[in-house]
């Protein structure tokens, strides 16, 4: 029988060295999607359902890529099978050999991708990264300084509902009137609470993060600065948006926002790396090795950190570049489109692939209108904003993100019938409360209609066509 070679490199004998290893990695997928079909229709039926959801579907949200077929392979691979808690060459499971050359060839991509001299590739998510900082730098009952949630951060920056704002002595700063992060707000919350380690990043911020400004901020308080990176990733990578490598002391990024990798995490760091940690010895780079195993995770998910490797080695190619550039040049002119149709446009436009509007001056709550856009196959999220009165739920703005229409290659000039279905579903909607709302049946088939055909003008590249 022939074998095709497909995107995920063949492990052959030549490739491996080895003259025992005679399957290629697409024989056991393939026979792997053959059984699921066979022995179990009901949960392969489900998964065809997601992939015709992925592709017909006008995905305008910020907090998502979509990964390569290549890097799903990687991530269904049979690493899966593979239990080795620790560090390559220092693991606690025997067998791991394999493992251990994914695992740097993985972290010499991370770094490479960055500018990194540091990279941990272990962590499950942003969020694990986040603890794993935190919880290494700090006591419980020590202060955190990070962006108030509906100013635009993360749970995990001290948000009252997480772990961060429980164990630790939570103080937010947030924007001022034009919804920009109040850097004079920051210093004087410093200077007031000397905390140990501050956060910048945010979850729904859609403007340029001065690093340099809360670098000085924390070395003035003598603080540790926390970049979390996750949802410009991309941007960062590509040189669309400064870099916090070299600048913070530890930055943090999940792999699939906006890296088109699978569910996972990252803690990169540049000049940093061996700076002293808390008790004056410990250089942060084995701080953090240690908060990761033990302290934090156990095993590492070998196969994500393998489609991890595959999704950084694209995201240091050109062609990864060029996209990151048109999800920014997406997301102004998105932004701008919605602001000429009086739509309220959080700080008044965008520097990176997000943009926040308040629908409550349409007399909308962000459930109504994430629950309007999505009976019409568009997806976009709900969004608490500053000054928000309604319940996490329910909020009162709505968050887009320009990352996968960039991926079904639309460009600036496409974003005019992408603003134009969102603003028509918009202004038909009749809300009936909170979380209920009348929709014209005849907009809502004319949209449905609209977005079937931008899927299939725009495909996502790799994935089966929309029929």
């Amino acid at each position: 029988m022939t074998l095709q070679t497909s995107a995920v490199t063949a492990l052959t004998p030549e490739a491996s060295g080895s003259p025992a290893a005679l399957w290629r990695t697409e024989d056991i997928q393939r026979e792997g999607a053959r059984l699921l079909r066979t022995e179990d229709l009901e949960l392969a039926r489900l998964l065809e359902d997601e992939l015709t959801h992925e592709t017909q579907t006008l995905a305008i949200v910020a907090h998502a890529s979509l990964a390569h077929p290549s890097v799903l392979a990687a991530a269904g691979s049979v690493l899966s099978n593979v239990t080795a808690e620790g560090y390559p060459g220092r693991r606690y499971h025997p067998g791991a050999e394999h493992f251990d050359a994914i695992e740097r060839l993985t972290v010499a991509r991370a770094r490479a991708a960055f500018g990194a001299r540091y990279a941990n590739v272990q962590p499950h998510s942003c969020s694990t990264a986040n603890l794993v900082v935190l919880f290494s730098l700090l006591q419980p009952g020590d202060t955190l300084l990070g962006l108030d949630l509906d100013a635009g951060g993360h749970l995990t920056h001290g948000a009252a509902a997480s772990l961060t704002g429980r164990a630790f002595r939570a103080v937010q700063y947030g924007v001022d009137a034009h919804g920009l992060i109040d850097y004079d707000q920051v210093g004087a919350l410093a200077r007031e609470h000397r905390p140990k380690v501050i956060v910048a990043g945010a979850s729904a911020y859609p403007r340029r993060i001065d690093y340099v400004k809360f670098r000085a901020i924390a070395d003035e308080v003598g603080a540790y600065l926390l970049a979390d990176i996750s949802h410009v990733a991309g941007l960062v990578a590509a040189g669309v948006l400064p870099s916090p490598v070299d600048v913070a002391h530890v930055t943090t990024t999940s792999t699939y926002k906006q890296l088109g990798g699978p569910r996972g995490g990252l803690i990169l760091m540049g000049r940093d790396q061996h700076a002293p940690g808390p008790d004056g010895r410990t250089p942060l780079s084995t701080l953090l090795d240690r908060g990761v195993f033990p302290r934090i995770q156990g095993t590492p998910n070998a196969a994500a950190i393998a489609a991890k490797a595959r999704a950084l080695d694209l995201v240091c190619r050109p062609s990864f570049t060029a996209m990151a550039h048109r999800i920014a040049d997406d997301a102004r002119t998105f932004a701008a489109a919605l602001v000429r149709r009086g739509h309220r446009v959080l700080t008044g436009g965008t520097d990176n692939h997000m943009v926040v509007v308040d629908v409550a001056a349409l007399g909308l709550t962000g459930a109504v209108a994430e629950q309007a856009l999505r009976e019409c196959e568009i997806l976009a999220n709900r969004n608490r904003i500053s000054g928000d009165t309604k319940p996490p739920l329910v909020c009162s703005g709505l968050r887009f993100g320009t990352n996968i229409l960039a991926q079904r290659g639309m460009r600036p000039a496409d974003m005019e019938p992408c603003v134009e279905l969102v603003d028509r579903v918009l202004r038909a909607v009749r809300p009936d409360s909170d979380t209920t709302y009348r929709l014209d049946p005849a907009i809502r088939l004319q949209t449905l209609d609209d977005v079937a055909g931008l899927c299939r003008r725009f495909p996502v590249p790799a994935y089966p066509p929309v029929r």
